[in-house]
């Protein structure tokens, strides 16, 4: 059964589109829909999650089609939304048990479930903390506990890091890698940072202006250089680099530890690499084609489109 199933999607707020006539279809897997501010990803989740309807077009989510039965499609995702979304004055145990109890778990269940979850996202100690005292990182954290209570097979995440510091991210990030790999679950990570995707996600769909410019497995869209290397070199390499420029190569970057990324002009053989480094007595430890990264792909599709 297929993840998501989008036929010609539109969605209107009255004389602004959202959505412009979004098809997709979409397997199981960890998958980033990744778009500016404003591309429509928010609109498009709601509508995933049967919370608005489509102006147009139809779609199904798990077997669930969209705008029917939407009380019984949510009972088997997880959604964790932008917005905190918090009851102040709760406690965080019974925050997480309120949301399994909101997806049908009875309620000892539900608080035996959430003491769970929040020892496993490391808020063991914070659990009968009000919700109010809780920082950014442990809010975004508390929000990916409710949205896991009731072990649902998906996940819907809004920008997960929004508001996180650089530890705090990465944290974030190492446990959806770890609920993808270890523990089988699915999800859709809408956000409109680049690498947070390239950190988690297998497969990916680029939204701007309301519109799917494009969609597949990031290895597979990122386009493949033949005029572009990575090397790595060992030895004083200065003379050697110079040379490289000589002949008509463009030094991206040299970090100064003999680490390179080079643009080579165009009948350009891998050898001469070689040559040069023996000729000048450094060792080349490596040498890799320097391809198309998810930034490069994402601007180049919407480049693309502009024209």
């Amino acid at each position: 059964m297929d993840f998501i199933v989008l036929d010609h999607i539109s969605r209107w707020y009255g004389a602004q589109q959202a959505l412009k006539d979004v098809t997709l279809s979409l397997g199981s897997g960890r998958i980033g829909l990744l778009g500016p501010n404003g591309a429509g990803k928010s609109t498009l989740l709601k509508i995933l999650l049967g919370l608005l309807p489509p102006s147009s077009g139809t779609g199904s989510v798990l077997g669930h089609a969209l705008g029917q039965d939407g009380a019984a499609l949510r009972r088997t995702i997880g959604y964790m939304s932008e917005a905190d979304a918090l009851v102040p004055g709760m406690r965080g145990a019974d925050y997480v048990a309120l949301a399994g109890e909101l997806c049908g778990m009875p309620r000892k269940q539900a608080l035996r479930r959430g003491h769970e979850v929040l020892t496993y996202l490391d808020l063991e100690d914070a659990r009968y903390r009000r919700l109010e005292e809780y920082s950014t990182g442990m809010k975004q954290r508390l929000k990916l506990a409710q949205a896991l209570v009731h072990d649902p097979p998906v996940l819907m995440l809004d920008e997960p890091t929004s508001g996180m510091d650089p530890a705090g991210r990465e944290a974030m990030l190492s446990l959806l890698v770890s609920l993808g790999r270890d523990h089988g679950k699915s999800f859709l990570l809408s956000t409109h940072l680049l690498g947070d995707v390239e950190r988690v996600c297998e497969q990916v769909v680029i939204l701007h202006q309301g519109q799917v410019l494009c969609v597949g497995a990031v290895d597979q869209l990122c386009r493949r250089r033949h005029d572009r290397y990575r090397l790595q070199v060992q030895g004083p390499h200065t003379a050697f680099v110079e040379d490289l420029r000589l002949e008509g190569v463009n030094v991206l970057h040299d970090n100064g530890r003999g680490e390179l990324r080079v643009a080579v002009p165009a009948g350009w053989h891998a050898r001469t690499f070689f040559v040069l480094a023996h000729h000048h007595g450094v060792l080349v430890r490596g040498l890799v084609p320097d391809d198309e990264d998810l930034e490069e792909l994402f601007h180049r599709v919407i480049d693309e489109n502009r024209k």
